[in-house]
């Protein structure tokens, strides 16, 4: 059964840093789209980044780009989400997903079909 945990969350400062870990299991990860969404109170969930299957590409809403990077350790099973100079604006509930066996990356909540259960990021001083 595919599954997917993410963890490292937790509580910064602005400015601070933190890694979000996504591990897979139940499916051969090589294969597949990981995307990272969020979701802050009132707003709807949206695209953070994503990689490919092939590791072919990668993608980042713009208000994290320079400060987010997303790799993947298909050895491991897990995909990983390095988050610098963190700011208020980035606190939210921040979930992994994937799609079908070798669907390109998206920005759309709507194209992934499985989701981890989530993982809080707050920053506040």
């Amino acid at each position: 059964q595919l599954q997917l945990v993410e963890s490292g969350g937790g509580a910064v400062q602005p400015g601070g840093s933190l890694r979000l870990s996504c591990a897979a299991s139940g499916f051969v990860m090589d294969y597949y789209t990981i995307g990272w969404f969020r979701q802050a109170p009132g707003k709807e969930r949206e695209g953070v980044s994503c990689i490919s299957w092939s590791n072919s590409s990668t993608n980042y809403l713009d208000s994290v780009k320079g400060r987010f990077t997303i790799s993947r350790d298909d050895a491991k099973k897990t995909v990983y989400l390095e988050m610098n100079s963190l700011k208020p604006e980035d606190t939210a509930v921040y979930y992994c997903a994937t799609r079908r066996p070798l669907d390109s990356c998206s920005g759309r909540a709507v194209d992934f079909n499985a989701w981890g259960q989530g993982t809080q990021v707050t920053v506040s001083s």
